[in-house]
């Protein structure tokens, strides 16, 4: 008998795991050049609302946020660093204060200081948003996995677009994301919804506690070799 499908977008609202308290909002690539009709059909077109909350929440706790910019390499692409599309967007764009890593590949952790400054501010764990889940989110997402650090991905946060496979069929957006965060949970991360990560967050903006996910446990600490 098989086993039913479960739609990892549309997960739930359920006790999360114990995340530890100075968990970084990491946002990846939500620049305005994912809005040219080139890249073609998305699913998701509420992540950047729910991206927008996450910010929000992490912002009213005084919880470490990074903003990650893709500066493409590809003369093609509308994510060239000398383009409008490069800009991040204005509803989730950085603050005063807030780390912008900017990265010419799909992870954020090659040559970036991203590790170096995760380890350096003691921050062990990271929620996942952006674009897109197959390429830039699982890019980071797993080489976060195997640096050791805790990751969580939220589902109904990310996105991506439909594609063309090798065998010319069309595969479209929604099945490539829901493929993507099955191969990425519990493997690499955990996959969330928005809704769980609010909830984890409690109600008070400046202490959260009670039945939280969120401990306030240090996170394990990482070493980085000297320069």
């Amino acid at each position: 008998m098989s086993e039913p499908n479960v739609n990892l977008t549309q997960m739930p609202v359920r006790p999360g795991p114990v995340i530890p308290r100075r968990t970084a909002l990491l946002l990846v690539d939500v620049q305005q050049g994912f809005d040219d009709p080139r890249w073609g059909s998305r699913n998701n077109p509420e992540a950047e609302s729910r991206m927008a909350q996450l910010l929000e929440a992490w912002r009213a706790r005084g919880l470490p946020v990074i903003h990650v910019q893709h500066c493409s390499t590809d003369p093609d692409s509308p994510l060239r660093p000398d383009l409008p599309g490069a800009a991040l967007k204005e509803a989730t764009g950085p603050r005063p204060g807030e780390l912008v890593i900017q990265k010419w590949v799909n992870s954020a952790f090659i040559q970036t200081p991203l590790e170096a400054h995760l380890v350096r501010q003691g921050i062990s764990a990271l929620v996942v948003v952006g674009l897109t889940t197959d390429h830039c989110i699982s890019s980071t997402v797993r080489m976060a996995g195997n640096l050791g650090f805790t990751v969580f991905v939220v589902s109904d946060a990310t996105a991506t677009f439909d594609r063309s496979g090798l065998d010319g069929c069309w595969y479209p957006a929604e099945d490539i994301h829901q493929i993507h965060l099955a191969s990425l949970h519990g493997e690499f991360c955990t996959v969330l919804s928005c809704a769980d990560v609010l909830a984890g967050l409690g109600g008070d903006p400046l202490l959260s506690t009670g039945s939280s996910m969120f401990s306030d446990l240090p996170g394990t600490p990482f070493q980085v070799p000297p320069p």
